[in-house]
């Protein structure tokens, strides 16, 4: 009952934790380096320099009827519409056939009852469900944005 207890307790720790506030760290004199350094504006900008934290970054509200590219990343927001229609296209025919092959493997007898209808290949290419809804939508998106 003790592990029980402990376990549950963990998790609920753990789930509490994801919501807690961010820290904000003191600073002190004395530099340290660090991996990530903050981003500052040009000092030959109109307004003053100033430092932005790397978590405060672009708000992706919209309110028009479709959001603009930007939300969609520095590597999609910059793909045309129709090669993301392309690439949805093929994401979805790779999920159909390793769904079909699939269907086909569990055909043969004994095939469920040892698992053998189970490929690691056919299983890789049912993401391509996911894979092709996320395309469409970030198709549809540079297509409203006129890309």
């Amino acid at each position: 009952m003790a592990k029980l207890s402990f376990v549950l307790l963990s998790l609920v720790i753990a789930a509490v934790s994801a919501f807690a506030p961010p820290v904000t760290q003191v600073r002190t004199a004395v530099s340290t380096p660090v991996a990530f350094v903050p981003m500052t504006k040009s000092a030959g900008s109109a307004s003053s320099s100033t430092t932005t934290a790397l978590w405060e970054t672009e708000d992706t509200y919209w309110e028009a009827e479709y959001p603009p590219s930007k939300v969609l990343g520095p590597i999609m927001s910059k793909m045309p519409s129709g090669l993301l229609g392309v690439v949805s296209l093929l994401f979805l025919g790779v999920c159909i056939f390793s769904c079909q092959q699939t269907f086909l493997l569990q055909q043969e007898p004994g095939a469920i009852a040892s698992g053998s209808w189970v490929k690691w290949y056919y299983v890789l290419g049912s993401f391509g469900g996911p894979l092709a809804w996320g395309t469409h939508v970030a198709c549809w998106i540079q297509r409203m944005n006129g890309k």
